[in-house]
């Protein structure tokens, strides 16, 4: 795969397993909300990569998000109504652009689909863990406590899976292109918001890649950019990281 369509989706983020933003949910709509939009496109995403992937055990992992997941967002959905709360109907826009990617891209999207699958799992166990031990409605923290072991396991199957990829991708990559380095970041004029599955550390350590030092304060805002301080040519700057990968200085 170019190295080009794994920078595009690098941090795509998306709980899988419910692509949910990594903060807490103390109220039950606010649950209900995120784990709703997550659970959604985890179906749907993993629907496109059925037919995108060739690794196995990515189908099989596919297949499974659309199995357990789909039995997941019926319960949500069950349990909301007799709740008297309301279920999104459609996806969040940084979800739906994430999907339109798969969509829009050629296959093979392996290891993007693996990448977007680990920053997802990250995210959805968080707000699982937090509304299981802090939830403010009974039913939906039950919920959560119920459902957070198969969360768990599926990021420890994708974490698995992604080993294999990353290797399978390097050797792909030192066998066909020894004399190009492509690892750099993108650049754009302005950070691209869309569902980002970067993890604080590897949105630092991508900054840094950049040529950035004395990356601090990186927060993950509403639209899904990574923003902190850093420094460059010995004069500090606000730097951000969108879900492409592209690094940005100062649009803070």
């Amino acid at each position: 795969m170019k190295a080009s369509y794994l920078v595009a989706y690098l941090a795509t983020a998306t709980a899988m397993a419910f692509a949910t933003p990594a903060f807490t949910a103390e109220k039950a709509q606010d649950f209900v909300n995120k784990a709703a939009i997550g659970g959604m496109f985890e179906v749907d995403a993993s629907k496109v990569a059925q037919s995108k992937v060739t690794d196995q055990n990515v189908k099989h992992f596919a297949q499974k998000m659309i199995d357990d997941h789909g039995a997941a967002n019926a319960k949500l959905q069950s349990i909301a109504g007799e709740q008297k709360l309301q279920i999104p109907a459609d996806l969040d826009a940084p979800h739906k652009t994430a999907l339109q990617k798969l969509h829009d891209d050629n296959a093979p999207l392996d290891q993007p689909y693996v990448e977007m699958q680990r920053g997802a799992h990250a995210d959805a166990v968080s707000l699982f863990e937090a509304y299981a031990k802090d939830g403010d409605n009974g039913p939906l923290k039950a919920f959560a406590q119920e459902t957070l072991p198969t969360l768990q396991m599926h990021k420890e199957m994708i974490e698995k899976i992604a080993t294999t990829t990353d290797k399978d991708s390097s050797s792909a990559t030192t066998a066909t292109t020894p004399a190009v380095k492509t690892t750099g970041p993108s650049s754009a004029a302005a950070p691209v918001p869309g569902a980002n599955s970067f993890t604080e550390e590897q949105a630092k350590n991508r900054i840094q890649d950049a040529g950035y030092s004395n990356v601090s304060k990186l927060t993950k805002d509403d639209r899904g950019i990574w923003r902190g301080e850093a420094s460059k040519d010995g004069k500090n700057t606000a730097v951000a990281l969108d879900y492409q990968g592209n690094v940005v200085a100062g649009s803070n």
